[in-house]
């Protein structure tokens, strides 16, 4: 089904659409086009989302691909980084259709970089097998992207086909019988309720439950919160992704987590790709000693390896340093300027001149795998209630998101829950069929028992004076972040346990201030994702346990996908 058939198939049918990265106005775009009502609300600006700060680009096999690509490739590339946890026809699904919503974008204003010869631009990324993304100003595809959306919105909202509503805080899914039939949101203050023959959440991620993060502030889990408190079913929370090399920006209280107080600044892979290092704060470099590819290793190696040589430092909340001087001296004075031209601006911004200095860095929370779970026209467990993007899992990302393939998702997946919603879908509603073969992947650097790690902050250390942001990401970071094992993941449900007393995460907050539920949300997403954590006792992907090389009896869990349901237990278990 092409985008513009979508025009035909219009129910005049409300639709509430919560979130405006690329799922959510790319498919408040495509239902207004096909004559729905529409009404798109975002808890911030328009702007506000993950997919502005988005870097990459957009992987997508077109009607001429690169030579040797082939949609067949992409499949497999999307599979193996998947580590076998992928549901195969989700993928198939995405990297088929790729090509039809990279047409839908040029026809709401994007346009994408070209070559000497004017035909789209493909770059090669890791764990591709060709060149395949397409992208939108070099480095900053996100938000090329997200602008031109946005553009479209404002016109359509001009026109009198989109009702936009900014700093909307959705709050609750309203019920009718066994349907979500609208949403309750607050606004300047005050409480509003809107019914709707659906809901899609398009609410992204939840970066923020962590000590770095390369994702905004608004992204607090606020759509999985939702979702979950209505009686959704989640799947995959385990699987969070970490970005190896993000700029901290320290806390200005002594001994705080280093939280993100300003935009997130990822330093690209391809600063060390030219030759930057990284060393600890005594100026030793210590990825040799991890994994023989050093800082050139794989993402998630480069990020366990970090976190592992902090755990020995007794620092886990802290950072290392990139030391992109070496680059400078031997490439020519100017080649960082020249080379990255949006990296050095933002860093000297940020007070620090990378020629000269060392740039302080840790992994970043970067992509959730799981969330909602939906079938392939983002339909929940819930009639009435949709999913798209980061927020939703269709089983595409399998335990280990593979480059560029995030916005693709959220555009092609974003497409189809339109689709479903106009009933022009045959598949069945609820949830999606569910993968039973998976395989493992490769781990490297040492088995290190967390546990027995010097320094590392224990759960009853992370405190138990009340809840507060810090302590939850300093407790998520230290026990259930890119390392983990069974202890530190119990001892983390222990502190989270205490805290549901006064922040009661399985509520909505009788109040009007926005941050107690964002609050309430975040406290919720991080009893969901260490539940899952302790599940799931084998290394998979993103998910590293340090003790599943201990654990014979994780074996018999490797093939099960934990799909959660409201009514399941999900602290002192």
């Amino acid at each position: 089904m092409t985008t513009g058939n979508l025009a035909a198939a219009s129910q005049h049918q409300r639709l509430v659409v919560v979130g405006s990265g690329i799922a959510g106005l790319y498919s408040a775009l495509l239902a207004a086009e096909a004559g729905a009502d529409v009404l798109l609300l975002t808890k911030g600006a328009l702007a506000d989302s993950n997919t502005f700060y988005a870097q990459g680009g957009i992987s997508a096999v077109l009607d001429e691909p690169a030579p040797g690509d082939t949609v067949s490739a992409h499949i497999a590339d999307t599979l193996r980084a998947g580590a076998g946890h992928c549901d195969e026809e989700a993928v198939r699904v995405l990297c088929t259709e790729a090509r039809l919503d990279i047409a839908g974008l040029g026809r709401f204003g994007v346009r994408f970089d070209l070559d000497d010869d004017g035909d789209p631009s493909l770059g090669l990324e890791a764990a591709h097998s060709a060149p395949r993304i397409l992208h939108a100003g070099g480095d900053a595809t996100g938000a090329g992207v997200a602008a031109a959306l946005i553009r479209t919105v404002l016109d359509a909202e001009a026109a009198g086909k989109i009702k936009v509503i900014g700093h909307a805080q959705v709050t609750s899914l309203a019920r009718s019988g066994d349907r979500v039939a609208g949403v309750n949101y607050l606004h300047e203050g005050r409480d509003f309720h809107v019914q709707a023959d659906a809901v899609l959440l398009a609410t992204g991620g939840a970066g923020q439950l962590f000590a770095q993060t390369t994702n905004p502030s608004v992204a607090t889990a606020d759509g999985l919160a939702l979702a979950w408190r209505a009686g959704a079913a989640v799947a995959d929370l385990e699987f969070f992704q970490f970005h190896p090399t993000c700029m901290v920006r320290p806390a200005p209280a002594r001994g705080s987590a280093a939280i993100q107080t300003t935009d997130p600044l990822l330093i690209s892979e391809a600063v060390r790709g030219e030759g930057a290092i990284l060393v600890d704060a005594n100026g030793l470099r210590f990825m040799p000693a991890y994994h023989p590819d050093a800082e050139l290793a794989p993402r998630d190696v480069v990020s366990r390896s970090i976190a592992l040589h902090l755990a020995a430092l007794g620092d886990p909340n802290g950072h290392v340093y990139l030391d992109a001087r070496n680059i400078e001296e031997q490439r020519g004075k100017g080649f960082l300027e020249k080379r990255f031209p949006t990296l050095s601006e933002r860093t000297r911004h940020a007070g620090v001149d990378w020629t000269t200095e060392l740039v302080p860095v840790a992994p970043a929370a970067h992509y959730w795998m799981g969330g909602v779970v939906t079938d392939l026209y983002g339909r929940t467990s819930v009639p009435g209630l949709l999913a798209a993007g980061e927020v939703a899992c269709t089983g595409v990302q399998g335990a280990n998101r593979l480059a560029s393939n995030s916005l693709l998702e959220g555009l092609v997946f974003g497409r189809r829950a339109v689709e479903g919603f106009l009933g022009m879908s045959e598949a069945p509603p609820g949830g999606r069929r569910v993968p039973t073969a998976h395989a493992t992947t490769a781990l490297s650097g040492p088995p290190v028992p967390l546990g027995g790690v010097a320094g590392y902050v224990p759960a009853h250390l992370a405190g138990h004076d009340g809840f507060s942001r810090p302590a939850l990401r300093r407790l998520m970071t230290a026990n259930a972040g890119v390392l983990r094992d069974g202890d530190l993941l119990a001892g983390a449900a222990e502190v989270l346990g205490t805290w549901e007393s006064g922040v009661m995460p399985l509520e909505v907050p009788a109040s009007l201030d926005l941050r107690e539920h964002e609050d309430a949300n975040l406290l919720l997403a991080a009893q969901l994702l260490v539940h899952a954590a302790r599940e799931r006792r084998e290394s998979l992907g993103a998910h590293y346990r340090s003790d599943s090389w201990l654990d014979a009896a994780a074996v018999d869990d490797f093939d099960k996908r934990y799909t959660m349901s409201r009514k399941a237990s999900l602290v002192n278990d």
